[in-house]
């Protein structure tokens, strides 16, 4: 319905109300000019103060959530459906990101780090509520690179402020077990080589608790420990039919990447078995190996603390007596070198070396060289000569350079003569 006045604009009578967003305001149907505008009541101060404020100053203009973040809180929406998780998990993930996304830092991020936001942000979520998710599961799932996601990983964590514990190893254990591919019989995986799903993740816990009782886990990247702790479980509970199979061929089966120090932890845990071994009568008359070791991985298991900690008491008193030996050895040190022997030192590595039943940190048993200081090539006492190319920059006064040039020419004449026959 045509209103009263004219246009601004163009000077046309025909203004008519339309209703924008709930509010009525006159607008000229020839040019279009909104010529009267709405009120809008938006923000708690001006609520508080019975005050109103037209749409163009309101919050639902100035407070638009741009492209790229709604691109991304539809990112943590779908990985959190992905995964699976419950919904105030997503809420949780949704608040992070938005936290994260009002840093100008954030903002101005390339397309490829903000896409690592959001898996950043669903894990943070899912540690804080001890819900078990891997690093490298999310990298999977959003093509990312491992590195770049745990450097925006820890930016983000100390950027808000948050508090997030680290995944416990047992349910670190189950979610990894879990992707094997061992627990159903398939065209690519044998009959021989199946196994039931909890009689394996059961012994692989037990193997990782001795790992982590014995130094192999502190310090070093969980899953390769992991991963030779699965394979000694998995060859254990059928040895007569597995022991012949690598562990490359078993992550072949299993469908998982082999961790490349997985062979060194598989070697690790295989000596603290042979120790362990040392400490059963009935054992020792067998005189087992690396190989042979994993039939009697349950009778280890079964017994576990008690052979520990024998071993580590065995272990503790050879040590000392190695001690005792070499620094009985320590007096005739320079007898033995003037005649050619090795020293105590050697003797000792000696030992050590040839045997590594000595249940101990890895550190201890096989320590980083030691890089010697080099001598320095020369010690300046300021006796030193100077070059005539060097000595001009050290005159300082007239009479220096005068004194300077009158022994050099004098130097010059003496050589100049010539001897006398």
């Amino acid at each position: 319905m045509p209103g009263g006045g004219r246009c601004p604009d163009c000077g046309s009578a025909e203004l008519v109300e339309d209703s924008h967003y709930s509010q009525s305001q006159l607008v000229c149907s020839d040019c279009g000019c909104v010529v009267t505008e709405g009120v809008l009541t938006t923000t708690y101060s001006d609520e508080g103060n019975l005050r109103e404020v037209t749409y163009s100053r309101s919050t639902g203009e100035n407070e638009q959530v741009s492209r790229s973040q709604q691109r991304g809180l539809r990112r943590v929406r779908d990985l959190c459906r992905v995964l699976q998780l419950p919904p105030t998990f997503e809420d949780t993930a949704v608040a992070y990101y938005q936290q994260a996304y009002r840093h100008s830092g954030i903002r101005a991020a390339r397309l490829q780090k903000k896409e690592v936001l959001v898996g950043c942000c669903v894990l943070i979520t899912c540690r804080q509520h001890n819900w078990p998710l891997t690093m490298g599961t999310i990298c999977t799932l959003l093509y990312a690179d491992l590195d770049a996601f745990s450097g925006t990983y820890m930016q983000i964590v100390k950027l808000l402020g948050l508090d997030v514990p680290s995944l416990c190893l047992a349910d670190l254990v189950k979610t990894y077990c879990s992707s094997f591919k061992l627990f159903q019989a398939s065209p690519s995986v044998p009959a021989k080589y199946v196994e039931d799903k909890e009689k394996m993740l059961s012994r692989t816990l037990q193997l990782v608790e001795l790992a982590d009782e014995t130094w192999l886990v502190t310090g070093r990247h969980p899953l390769p420990v992991i991963t030779a702790a699965t394979f000694l479980a998995w060859q254990s509970l059928r040895p007569s039919d597995r022991l012949t199979c690598s562990l490359a061929r078993f992550c072949k089966l299993a469908n998982v990447d082999l961790p490349y120090p997985a062979s060194s932890r598989l070697q690790e845990l295989l000596a603290v078995l042979l120790r362990m071994a040392e400490q059963l009568a009935w054992l020792q008359v067998l005189k087992l190996n690396k190989r042979s070791v994993v039939k009697h991985i349950s009778d280890l298991l079964q017994h576990r603390r008690t052979l520990v900690r024998k071993a580590f008491r065995d272990g503790t008193a050879e040590m000392e007596a190695q001690e005792e030996e070499r620094q009985g050895q320590g007096q005739g040190q320079g007898r033995g070198k003037e005649e050619g022997g090795s020293s105590s030192l050697d003797l000792s590595e000696e030992k050590r070396g040839a045997s590594p039943a000595l249940l101990l940190p890895p550190c201890m048993l096989k320590p980083p060289k030691r890089i010697r200081p080099t001598p320095s090539v020369s010690t300046v006492t300021g006796d030193e000569n100077i070059s005539d190319s060097e000595i001009e920059q050290y005159l300082r006064t007239p009479q220096e350079v005068r004194d300077f040039l009158k022994a050099q020419a004098a130097r010059q004449a003496a050589v100049s003569v010539p001897n006398p026959p």
